[in-house]
């Protein structure tokens, strides 16, 4: 009977443990054929209520950026660099200096050379971080991957 109950209180103290974890910050990605040797990657993030996302273009000093990063492969070839839409950009007194940011969602885009008209699997990684106006969340990094058709 003890035996039970313990693995009973272990089992909620797990689920309690995981109800806790925050994740106000959910991605998704996909890509599109522009032509037959030009591709389109989109990584789109939704923001919850409250909670943004840094730009990649946020000043050394301040909150970690946002990094896309795509594992090099020789069936394409990045061309420039990966774009997002106009930041807001405010003072934060937890950094003390101006920062920039995406509330709600942001799509980040990458066009790619392919050098194939067939399918095409692109992996990557993206790393962010994410606050609201009371906290910050410890930086965090997912591994992606997009199939373009």
């Amino acid at each position: 009977m003890k035996k039970i109950i313990l693995l009973m209180m272990l089992l909620c103290a797990g689920t309690v443990m995981r109800a806790q974890i925050l994740t106000p910050v959910q991605w998704a990605y996909a890509g599109k054929r522009i032509s037959k040797t030009e591709a389109m990657i989109l990584i789109k993030a939704t923001i919850d209520d409250g909670w943004h996302v840094y730009s990649q273009n946020t000043t050394e000093g301040g909150p970690v950026k946002t990094t896309i990063k795509f594992t090099p492969d020789q069936s394409y070839k990045l061309v420039g660099s990966t774009i997002e839409p106009k930041a807001i950009t405010k003072f934060e007194k937890a950094f003390n200096m101006n920062v920039s940011y995406f509330e709600h969602s942001v799509v980040f885009q990458q066009k790619i050379k392919t050098n194939t008209a067939g399918p095409l699997a692109v992996k990557g990684t993206v790393e962010y971080m994410t606050c609201n106006d009371q906290k910050c969340l410890p930086p965090d990094q997912l591994n992606f991957t997009v199939t373009i058709k």
